[in-house]
Parts: structure tokens; C-alpha cells; sequence
């Protein structure tokens, strides 16, 4: 039997995208490789960390593929009384800032001012804890990869950033580039958080201002190849798309601004998908046209997937469920505590399971 090629694409949102974490180790705890091939991963900010994570796993051989993405979650948390309390007091003071409680100063995360500050808050603390870059070193071998040079071979990943100096979206591929860990950062580099990551001449923010996630890369051969275009792309999605009430406070405005920030370049690509998916149904290409781009048929999806019933191909994902949705706020996606990593990963295999069950049910 022929597998599905199947690409995963992972939204950004800070510690939120620990719910991410637990759908992909459902995926693979539920052994997803025996039905369908993996070809393509791809994420933005923390969702790039969890794909980067399990395409590094994936290519090692681990077994099982997601330990090593749950271990660095599971160090990402703050664990000692003192982290706890960082963590705790940093969470407290952003969520007075956004009621309007207390003054918000805006300061560079590059100035030194912040940097002084940070260094003497933080003192005593693991550095595996305070330090981003030292927690990917300590859960990935970037000198292995580097030896590896590009992986043109399944899977890919594709990781999203935003150059900052020529207002370009950014991909860094698997298949063309030797991801180094200024990849990852740069494309998490919030930029009210961290610093700009320069690589070469070029200097990069979070994703969030290109693709998040990378959607429509994962269906061009340049990019991927023309061997790993998938058959299917599924999405786990961060940022609600609805909301049942309209956001007053100033703290709710914020949060609710947040979240329809971070889907606008995600239902951006989902529409253009659908646009061409529907001309390629309606014979509006081709073939020597189709051929140039290593296009043979349109992005497949089970047509009872109940996200739009009146939309026979779209593209489906794996979200949060509304009760846990409706607890967080902006300030759970800078949130370490053990609880809220535990709910979320909890949450995003639940999720990720029942996915998995009802994509098993659907036929074409």
C-alpha cells in the first residue's frame, strides 16, 4: 500500500505551542508513520523548535521520535523554588502592564540597561533555564548536523523567520541550508523579547511576521524538493479563530489583537491553497504548465473533515480544545510554570489522538 505524504506544519506562540509538543507525540505515539510518510515539517517560533525537534529525531532514529522534543520541554520549565518565582513574578508584572495596572516601559531587549537587569535577576538560576540558546545546545548536537550538511532526503523542514533589514519572508530549509541553532532563534526572536539574530549580513525577527506556520512552501519543489511534495498538510494550529465574546478590557484587547495577529499569514496561505486547489479541479492549468512545478494532482484532504462542510478540499489541523482556550490569556505564551507546560502538552494529546482516530475513518 502507498502511504500519504504527509507534510506537518506547526503555528508559533510561545509556551502555548507546548499544546504542539503533546500533539506530535500522540501522532507518533500512535504509531502515524505505519499509515502515512511523513515528508515535510515546518513551524514558526515555538512551533519551529517542536518541528525542528522531531525532524532532528527523525533523522537520528530515535525511537521513540518525540522523547527528545517532551525532554526539552520538560527542562524548559521552571523548576526550582527560584525559577518558580521568576517565573511567577515576570507573569504577574505583564499582566498588571496589560489591565492598565502598572506602567509599561519600552526598553530594547538589546540595551544594556535590560541586560544588566536580567543578569542580576537571574542569578543563581539554571543557565539551561535563562539562557534559549543554551537549552537547544543542550537537547541538539549542532556540530553532528553541521557534518551532515543539507538533508535533501524525507523529511524536510522548513523554518520561518523575517528578515527585518529587507522586509522579506524567510524560510530556512532542511534541503538547502545546514540549520544552525541561529536558525531557531532567529526564527523565534520576539522582538520585544530578544534581540535581532544576525546570520551572515542579514538579520532576522520571529516568524510571526512571514508565515506562521510555513504553509505554502511545503507544496514547492524548490523548497522541498520535488520528491517530498506532500499529498496532505496538516496544521497544528495555536491561535484561536474565534471568540465568544468581545474583547473590552484593555488586557482582553490585547490578547484577542495577539491571536488574530498570528493567523493572518496562516489563512492567508490556506486560501491561496484552496484557490488553486479549486482551479486544478475545474481544468484552469496546464499540464506543461503543472509540470514546471512539480505539480501532478492538488492537495489532498479527506472531504468529511468538518471544518467547512461546504469546502470539499481544504486543509485541516489539530487545535486546542475550547475550554482550555478560553483559560489562557497573552501572558500563558511567556509562561514556564510545570502547571501550564503540563496542561497544554496534556491538552495537545488529547487533541492529537482524536485527530489521528478520525483522520484513520475518512476516505477520499
Amino acid at each position: 500500500m502507498i502511504k500519504p505524504k504527509i507534510a506537518i506544519a506547526c503555528q508559533g506562540g510561545g509556551s502555548q505551542t507546548a499544546f504542539t509538543a503533546g500533539a506530535l507525540k500522540a501522532l507518533f505515539e500512535s504509531d502515524v508513520r505505519e499509515r502515512f510518510d511523513i515528508v515535510g515539517l515546518s513551524g514558526t517560533s515555538g512551533g519551529a523548535i517542536c518541528a525542528f525537534m522531531i525532524w532532528y529525531a527523525m533523522r537520528k532514529g530515535d525511537d521513540p521520535v518525540w522523547k527528545r522534543l517532551i525532554d526539552l520541554w520538560t527542562d524548559n520549565t521552571a523548576q526550582t523554588f527560584q525559577e518558580r518565582l521568576f517565573n511567577d513574578s515576570v507573569i504577574k508584572t505583564m499582566e498588571l502592564i496589560s489591565k492598565g495596572h502598572a506602567p509599561q516601559y519600552n526598553i530594547s531587549p538589546a540595551s544594556p540597561l535590560v541586560k544588566t537587569w536580567f543578569a542580576s535577576t537571574t542569578a543563581g538560576l539554571r543557565n539551561r533555564f535563562t539562557d534559549f540558546q543554551a537549552l537547544l545546545e543542550a537537547h541538539i548536537d549542532f556540530r553532528e548536523i553541521a557534518s551532515w550538511g543539507p538533508q535533501p532526503a524525507a523529511p524536510v523542514v522548513l523554518l520561518g523567520a523575517c528578515n527585518i533589514l529587507s522586509g522579506k519572508l524567510c524560510k530556512f530549509s532542511s534541503a538547502i541550508d545546514t540549520l544552525k541553532v541561529e536558525h531557531i532563534l532567529a526564527s523565534a526572536a520576539v522582538p520585544n523579547i530578544f534581540p535581532a539574530v544576525q546570520i551572515g549580513e542579514d538579520a532576522y525577527w520571529d516568524g510571526l511576521f512571514s508565515d506562521n506556520p510555513p504553509i505554502e512552501a511545503l507544496i514547492k519543489s524548490r523548497f522541498v524538493g520535488p520528491a517530498n511534495i506532500p499529498d496532505e498538510i496538516w496544521v497544528i494550529k495555536i491561535n484561536p479563530t474565534s471568540s465568544g465574546k468581545i474583547p473590552v478590557e484593555a488586557d482582553d484587547v490585547a490578547d484577542r489583537r495577539n491571536e488574530l495577529e498570528g493567523n493572518v499569514s496562516l489563512f492567508q496561505s490556506l486560501n491561496q491553497i484552496e484557490t488553486l486547489n479549486n482551479l486544478f479541479l475545474r481544468g484552469a492549468f496546464k499540464a506543461e504548465f503543472l509540470e514546471q512545478y512539480d505539480i501532478q494532482e492538488p492537495i489532498r484532504v479527506p472531504k468529511s473533515f468538518p471544518e467547512d462542510p461546504d469546502q470539499p478540499y481544504h486543509i485541516p489541523w489539530i487545535e486546542m480544545s475550547a475550554e482550555l482556550a478560553r483559560s489562557l490569556n497573552y501572558e500563558s505564551k511567556i509562561d514556564r510554570s510545570p502547571a501550564n507546560i503540563a496542561r497544554l502538552i496534556e491538552d495537545g494529546e488529547k487533541q492529537g489522538k482524536h485527530f489521528l482516530e478520525a483522520r484513520l475513518r475518512q476516505t477520499f
